[in-house]
């Protein structure tokens, strides 16, 4: 039996232990990590492979933390994406504030969970603050309420499911979570644009109704939903005998950053009587930007919204909410059981499970009200702004040299564009040169270290992307990825060439 302590408690040898524990790993990450010069090592995927299969993962008997700390920092922290660093811009993952980070070990320590009172306690209140903060920040009312989850996916699979549940019950009388789907189930269709997170369809399929009930309306282009398909889709539905009862707003697709027009999605559910879910994972945080919030305008009409704080409000993966305009439609989700406390709502004490799919939850709202305390709304908006305001900056800088292709103007702060090379070898199809170009590109800057980049496609052809959530990425920064990349396009041209 091991003597030395393995949990944090009042004993001073355990709390030594504790102490010393966080300061190796504080060391570590300062040093395999928060201050490397590159990206990224540079390391291909097989490399890493090869390293890890000479470490055995587990041991039957344990060895110091110190060397255990020691084994992650070299094989795991050294070859990690540097979410931090400037040049780290390929996806909707953004650096942390220290404050999140902080608060994420309080969380950690104190190891509260949010199903039931008597297992958070003051955390309870933190959360219960925190979304009705939330609801008047996106235009709520005295009505609404919401909940933390742990990001868009999940927010969005509650949407449809109480969207759906709500439908069922108001057109046919019928208690899906008594009852399951009813005979008329294969016939529900939700609506959303073809620029939508793919959790959509995913959820769709979790909840019984499979892919097929998804409709996909055409963008225009600015990658918008087009109201015009949109109606045209639903008399077509209609026509067919189909049931649409659910309309999906996106506010910040994950290639484009777009927006759809979201008084006029709000005018057409009315008008069909449907629910309109605002998936706003990436542009919720837009509400807090002085310059931008506009952009956001009618999202206070949703019947639900979903927004996430790892991306734009900077906070450790995972932690997003959800958010419902009428808290009664929490209902449909609501389930019984004795050792949950539900006793507690009727002696006026919080509960929070009745609002969850998870059961088990974390304190994830620590993380949001830390850094609000510390940060306040002013310099959130400010960082935002700048962000949005660099990737205009970027684009124009694209368009300076005709070797780029800039594929649509920044609505929030993704950049999505191309390498397009004058010179075409004579035996290759443009198009596929360029796509394996475009490829070519992004995997040099992954492995020299120089950037991380995003890949995507647009009408079928491979592209590049950047997403600008890191306010301490600066144009030059930028710049110096823009020549980094005519100089590798260059050096394959004169390859093809030899």
């Amino acid at each position: 039996m091991r003597t030395e302590p393995l949990f944090l408690t009042r004993k001073s040898e355990s709390e030594k232990k504790f102490r010393d524990s966080v300061r190796m790993a504080q060391e570590a990450i300062i040093r395999s990590f928060s201050s490397l010069d590159k990206p990224y090592s540079g390391l291909s995927p097989e490399q890493i492979s090869e390293l890890w299969r000479e470490n055995n993962t587990v041991p039957e008997y344990g060895q110091s933390l110190e060397a255990v700390i020691e084994r992650v920092a070299s094989n795991v922290l050294s070859h990690s994406a540097v979410v931090t660093h400037p040049t780290c811009i390929a996806h909707l993952h953004c650096p942390p504030f220290i404050a999140a980070i902080a608060a994420e070990l309080l969380i950690a320590a104190t190891n509260q969970s949010m199903d039931s009172w008597d297992q958070s306690m003051a955390a309870t209140f933190v959360e219960e603050q925190l979304i009705r903060w939330l609801c008047e920040l996106f235009g709520y009312t005295e009505s609404s309420d919401g909940v933390f989850t742990s990001g868009g996916t999940q927010s969005n699979l509650m949407g449809l499911l109480l969207a759906r549940d709500a439908a069922i019950a108001h057109r046919f009388n019928w208690n899906v979570q008594q009852q399951g789907l009813p005979p008329e189930g294969g016939k529900l269709r939700i609506l959303c644009s073809e620029a939508a997170h793919f959790s959509i369809a995913q959820s769709a399929a979790l909840l019984g109704l499979g892919q097929q009930a998804v409709v996909a309306v055409k963008t225009d282009e600015t990658y918008r939903m087009c109201t015009v398909d949109l109606e045209r889709t639903l008399d077509s539905l209609k026509d067919q005998g189909l049931i649409p009862f659910l309309l999906v707003a996106t506010a910040g697709t994950t290639d484009y950053g777009s927006i759809d027009p979201l008084l006029s999605l709000r005018a057409i559910a009315d008008t069909r009587q449907l629910w309109l879910h605002v998936d706003a994972a990436y542009g919720g945080a837009l509400m807090l930007s002085k310059q931008h919030q506009s952009k956001l305008a009618g999202i206070e009409l949703a019947d639900s919204i979903t927004v996430d704080f790892h991306k734009l409000f900077y906070q450790p993966i995972s932690c997003g909410a959800f958010m419902l305009k009428e808290r009664h439609n929490f209902r449909w989700m609501k389930l019984h059981a004795d050792y949950l406390n539900p006793h507690d709502e009727a002696e006026h004490i919080p509960n929070l499970v009745g609002k969850s799919l998870q059961t088990t939850r974390r304190f994830d709202s620590l993380k949001l009200y830390m850094s609000l305390q510390h940060i306040g709304t002013n310099v959130f908006g400010e960082i935002i702004d700048y962000t949005i305001e660099l990737s205009e900056q970027f684009a124009r800088r694209l368009e300076e040299h005709q070797q780029f292709e800039l594929l649509h103007e920044p609505e929030i702060n993704a950049v999505v564009f191309r390498y397009v090379p004058s010179y075409i070898p004579d035996h290759y199809d443009a198009d596929t040169w360029s796509d394996e170009l475009n490829a070519y590109l992004r995997e040099e800057l992954l492995g020299q270290g120089v950037a991380v980049l995003a890949r995507t496609r647009n009408k079928g052809r491979a592209c590049l992307k950047v997403t600008l959530l890191n306010p301490e990425t600066t144009i030059a920064d930028l710049q110096f990825i823009i020549d980094q990349i005519i100089t590798i396009g260059r050096q394959y041209h004169l390859e093809e060439v030899r």
